[in-house]
């Protein structure tokens, strides 16, 4: 509890005792003889301990030309039952109605307390090492890119850098989410925010603060009260006309039936007054956004960082869900699968050939050749490699030991001449041939992630219907990692304009539903603004994706999808919930007020209780159970 609640608390509990022994001394007659003026003041002394701040805050309001609102409601009407002698009625209804805000403050601080969590990963220094080897405290925003950082055990990681000292465990929870902590070693990438467990660490900075992990997180977590849902603006903008027609609802219901001469006037004060006690929108206007502020907030203590509440009441409708293949559903780690040798060469020979001509290359593909040969034990000798020629979109041409080389797709045979066999293999294909003579295939394929099927299953369980996959491999490879995975469509051998268009597509056929797309790329940035929710892969994906997305994995753990669709459906119920329970209490009541049915001590339930009940319903956001 702040030091505000607690105070609060206390003169609640000083009030409760007062009204339970006025109340006593009500019932047992104590009361009766006591004067009309002193009997008020008896009954104003407690008032005013419970009442003098939503009084102030109601003629602050006013003075502003802001009239209507839950302080004003609660003024006129405790007002009006003071003016018909309903001491009693009065007095309860602001001490319990600051019952409930005590219960609202409460849980809204409780709700924002895992988002704070995530604020303190902020590093207030960091050990900056200058040209002498000395160490000084600076503020992270002083850092430059390239200086050397050290960072103590125990210390947070202020700046994203690579490592270039030392070995050590560091903590990512306040990040990620994950509570094993992971290795770090030279030459590994470390990012900002991160907890060094146990040995010293240098690091060489390559952002600047303000563009490090840490800062990027902070400022999406600060903006993200400020996208609303479509309920939190349908019921921002209920309560702007609601509340001043309740209020002339109410005037009217005290003023007309005494002029026709339908009843007294203290009966027709009395009925408006549970009028006005009722109508007051504050179950509503809190329970609504503090629900999906508990959503965001169940969300981030599992790693998954959403922009706003609109987003997640997107992706809780969402039907469709798109995948980018490499790097979101594969690690974009390529590896040699298959060396299928043609005629008279073996297997050791067309890899020895193959790892000679690719060796000129920084190509994904003709890494992955260097490293199945370098595992035998061996390494190219490029000086053997002259002539080498790049053919873009085929492959290389290369003389090799006195004999010319081509590697590359089908294509570049075919160019040539040459007559070869189409590989039947999944992942991508690289057809050699030696003067003209083809000699074999080695089939390369991404790694798909661990738990890529389960996250699959789990997406559909919680009600995405069709899932899609998006690539610029071959065909073969993009159906073998959709068979494996779990996917139901696939389109292959796109360019990343191709994918805009795809999208573009699905998101016109309405029978798809709310389209999300899971991408990790800078190439995947444009796909993640146009869809209807963006999820972005936050420790390895480029800045551009992260920037572009609206919700953003921060472990890159594509099994937390389904964490967030099935929060997010969760939240979208409560807050339906909540909607749909107190607007019927509420009318209920009025009508009954009307009518002279209800007491004001039913108009306190309608008010204060609904109120605590649905915040009380809100908190359940707060759990991932």
């Amino acid at each position: 509890m702040t030091k505000k609640m607690k105070k609060t608390r206390n003169r609640i509990i000083v009030v409760l005792v007062m009204f339970f022994a006025l109340l006593i001394a009500e019932h047992t007659g104590l009361l009766e003889n006591i004067p009309f003026i002193a009997k008020l003041i008896i009954y104003l002394i407690p008032y005013l301990i419970i009442g003098y701040d939503v009084i102030r805050k109601a003629a602050i309001n006013i003075s502003h030309g802001q009239v209507f609102d839950e302080n004003f409601l609660m003024m006129i009407a405790t007002f009006g039952a003071f003016g018909i002698g309903e001491y009693s009625e009065a007095l309860a209804v602001m001490l319990f109605y600051q019952i409930g805000e005590l219960f609202q403050d409460y849980a809204v601080g409780k709700s924002r307390a895992s988002i704070a969590e995530m604020m303190s990963i902020a590093p207030e220094y960091a050990n900056l090492e200058n040209e002498n080897k000395e160490i000084e405290e600076v503020d992270p925003e002083d850092v430059e890119i390239g200086q050397i950082l050290v960072i103590k055990p125990g210390e947070k990681v202020p700046i994203d850098g690579t490592v270039i000292e030392g070995e050590s465990f560091i903590d990512t929870s306040a990040i990620t989410g994950e509570s094993v902590p992971r290795r770090v070693y030279p030459s590994q990438d470390i990012i900002s925010g991160c907890v060094n467990k146990d040995s010293v660490l240098r690091i060489k900075t390559t952002k600047k603060y303000e563009d490090s992990t840490v800062s990027k997180i902070l400022e999406l977590v600060e903006n993200a009260s400020n996208k609303k849902s479509r309920m939190e603006n349908f019921i921002t903008r209920f309560a702007r006309y609601y509340t001043p027609v309740v209020t002339i609802g109410a005037v009217l219901l005290a003023l007309i039936p005494p002029i026709l001469g339908m009843m007294e006037i203290s009966d027709s004060i009395k009925r408006a007054c549970i009028f006005l006690i009722v109508s007051c929108p504050c179950a509503l206007v809190i329970s609504v956004p503090l629900g999906f502020f508990g959503g965001i907030g169940a969300s981030s203590r599992k790693g998954i960082l959403v922009k706003g509440s609109n987003y997640l009441e997107a992706i809780a409708e969402a039907k469709t869900l798109v995948l980018d293949k490499t790097g979101t559903i594969t690690k974009g780690e390529f590896s040699v699968k298959e060396v299928r040798p043609y005629g008279d060469i073996d297997k050791d020979e067309l890899l020895r050939i193959a790892a000679h001509v690719e060796g000129y290359s920084n190509h994904p593909i003709a890494k992955s050749i260097m490293e199945a040969y370098e595992k035998q034990g061996k390494k190219a000798d490029t000086s053997l490699v002259t002539n080498v020629q790049e053919i873009a979109g085929h492959g290389v041409r290369a003389d090799f030991e006195g004999d010319e080389i081509l590697a590359g797709n089908s294509g570049l045979l075919s160019d040539n001449g040459i007559q070869h066999e189409l590989s039947s293999d999944a992942g991508t294909i690289v057809y050699l041939a030696k003067n003209k003579i083809f000699i074999g295939t080695i089939s390369i394929s991404d790694t798909i992630k661990e738990g890529a099927a389960k996250a699959m299953a789990d997406v559909k369980s919680v009600g995405v219907s069709n899932i899609v996959m998006l690539t610029g491999d071959g065909k073969a490879s993009a159906e073998q990692v959709a068979k494996e995975v779990g996917i139901d469509t696939v389109f292959s051998e796109l360019l990343p304009a191709d994918k805009v268009d795809r999208v573009e597509d699905m998101l016109n056929d309405a029978s798809r539903g709310k389209l999300a797309f899971v991408g990790d790329g800078i190439n995947d940035a444009p796909v993640l603004m146009r869809a209807d929710v963006g999820i972005a892969m936050g420790s390895l994906g480029s800045d551009a994706a992260i920037e572009a997305a609206d919700i953003v994995l921060m472990d890159d753990d594509i099994r937390k999808i389904a964490d967030v669709i099935r929060i997010a459906r969760k939240t979208l119920t409560i807050v339906k919930e909540n909607i749909v329970f107190a607007l019927f209490v509420k009318i209920l009541i009025l009508v009954l007020g009307a009518l002279g049915i209800a007491t004001m001590w039913l108009a306190v339930f309608g008010d204060v209780g609904v109120a605590v009940l649905a915040i009380l319903n809100s908190m359940r956001a707060l759990s991932d159970k």
